[in-house]
């Protein structure tokens, strides 16, 4: 006996564009506005967690205090200009560069 369809199966898939907020409809700018600030949290949170800092440690060498340590590793990247992301990841002994391509 075949089983009907699921609802999830019956639900149009569509590729992605490999950029999550340009697939919710940011236009293309905000989109990778947001990939890139969120590229930089992730990686920031991998170096903190790779380095065995707590988040008092973190906002130390960061120049920051710790509430906002928890608020870039719980993703709010609202609160994060891509400037300041850019600045903490250099803080942090990592080497931050923009690659632009056509």
């Amino acid at each position: 006996m075949r089983k009907s369809k699921s609802r999830a199966d019956e639900r149009r898939r569509v590729k992605s564009s490999g950029n999550v907020f340009l697939d919710l409809g940011f236009d293309q700018a905000d989109a990778e506005v947001m990939k890139l600030r969120t590229q930089v949290m992730i990686r920031m949170e991998q170096h903190m967690k790779a380095k065995g800092w707590t988040q008092t440690e973190a906002a130390r060498r960061l120049g920051i205090k710790q509430p906002r340590v928890s608020r870039l590793i719980k993703g709010k990247s609202e609160d994060f200009s891509l400037d300041m992301l850019l600045k903490l990841a250099a803080r942090a002994g990592l080497h931050p560069s923009v690659k632009l391509a056509a």
